[in-house]
């Protein structure tokens, strides 16, 4: 691999299922300019359009070398073609190839958590270390890998597929077609559910979640019980814990593995990092092999937010 200088500029794509964010973005992972559009998500074409025209628009104001694309689905080794995407309708869709006709630059393409967990490794909370993963908890569980300074792609593009390690056995039915993924029980979409069940079973336990809900057990939301535990609830600080738990209990499976120094948490669910870590952490400990003799690694918050995708496709496109 080579790398562009620091004082070369580079556009990072983050192409999100209601939204594509650009930015223009230095060596130092600071981000100089921002453009963001509405995703056409029903139309492969359209998307492609609309990040031509956003580049376009960032390009008028900002001499780029290169441009870093990151998607939500399974990207080719080549980091050209994508060749699953959940949300959009892409089955097999050379982005590389038909973006470098439009705009004359070269594209990178990665998957968004991979770009992610690189912006973290880079200039975020695993910065310091050489050995990290990322975890992003939003709907689901995303995962990134990095092992000696490398992001871990795999054979075919897409390792890290983190959020469907399968903890348990016969468990909970998951989107992919097996049951007990980790994202399952340890993502925002767990965390609504959990909370939900808890409000129908027993709405005295229950009581401030459902006032923020409007009384209405299925309106409850991840960010209700985030905001319910920093106003002191009992109930949905013990949720978060829970999450916690499961984070902790896949986090010793990723340390068998991997040996990182440092987990990254980030994602919307990381707001309640304050609940989560210190459960997670004991989790993790509870299930380490070797306990009391094996090195412990640390947990950090990402530092990086909703720009860890733009900066990472922006950097991996300047080390392409």
């Amino acid at each position: 691999m080579t790398r562009l200088s620091s004082y070369a500029l580079t556009i990072g794509v983050d192409i999100g299922g209601t939204k594509i964010a650009m930015a223009v973005v230095d060596g130092d992972g600071r981000i100089i300019d921002k453009h963001r559009v509405d995703t056409p998500a029903s139309d492969a074409s359209e998307i492609r359009q609309a990040i031509a025209e956003g580049v376009r628009k960032l390009r008028e104001k900002h001499r780029v070398m290169a441009v870093g694309v990151a998607a939500a689905g399974f990207v080719d080794s080549a980091r050209s073609t994508v060749l699953f995407a959940p949300n959009i309708n892409w089955r097999n869709e050379d982005l590389k190839t038909e973006l470098e006709k439009e705009l004359s630059l070269p594209i990178v393409v990665e998957n968004d958590a991979n770009a992610a967990g690189w912006a973290e490794f880079q200039f975020g909370g695993g910065r310091h270390v050489d050995n990290m993963a990322l975890l992003t908890i939003g709907t689901g569980l995303g995962g990134a890998l990095v092992v000696d300074g490398h992001l871990i792609r795999g054979a075919y593009g897409v390792a890290a597929e983190l959020g469907h390690l399968r903890l348990v056995p016969d468990g909970l039915h998951c989107g992919c077609g097996n049951r007990g993924c980790w994202e399952q029980y340890a993502s925002g979409n767990a965390l609504t559910r959990e909370a939900r069940l808890l409000a129908k079973h027993s709405p005295a336990l229950a009581g401030a979640l459902l006032e923020a809900a409007g009384g209405d057990a299925d309106d409850i939301t991840g960010e209700i019980v985030s905001a319910a535990a920093r106003d002191g609830d009992g109930p949905a600080s013990e949720l978060l814990a829970d999450l916690g738990g499961w984070l902790g209990l896949g986090v010793a499976q990723l340390a068998t593995i991997m040996d990182p120094a440092v987990v990254v948490i980030g994602g919307g669910a990381s707001a309640a990092s304050d609940f989560m870590i210190p459960a997670a952490m004991d989790a993790y400990r509870r299930n380490l092999p070797a306990r009391g003799q094996h090195p412990e690694l640390t947990i950090n918050v990402a530092e990086l937010a909703n720009d860890a995708g733009v900066i990472g496709a922006a950097d991996l496109a300047r080390t392409h």
